[in-house]
């Protein structure tokens, strides 16, 4: 007897098969790592647009631009003065492009450990 009647004298029926659910995990998966890519672009885009504003010597009294150089003090604190230089330009540079680097690499390696996992 291949299947096992609950009631005898009705047609058992086959069972759908249970949803696939390793393609919703592999899409949820996806979105997370395109959101911590996306918040890793993010941080690096405002650290790079600082960098860009002060070497063109943007109007710090603008809010704009008090706003940027506000958000990439915040997202560099950990690196603050890691480079003392008496070239302003070049100092502003480092100290704001290695976070931004960083950033950019832990940022899309993580994502890309999510997308292999």
């Amino acid at each position: 007897m291949n299947n096992i009647d609950p009631a005898a004298g009705y047609q058992a029926y086959d069972q759908p098969p249970r949803p696939d659910r390793t393609a919703r995990n592999e899409a949820t998966a996806r979105r997370a790592a395109l959101t911590i890519c996306t918040i890793a672009d993010v941080a690096a885009g405002l650290l790079g647009l600082w960098i860009v504003l002060y070497l063109l010597d943007a109007n710090q009294a603008n809010p704009f631009v008090e706003f940027v150089h506000g958000t990439a003090d915040w997202l560099s604190g950990w690196a603050r003065d890691i480079f003392t230089m008496d070239t302003e330009g070049l100092r502003v540079a480092l100290n704001y492009g290695l976070p931004a680097v960083i950033y950019l690499l832990i940022g899309h390696g993580i994502a890309a450990r999510i997308n292999r996992a």
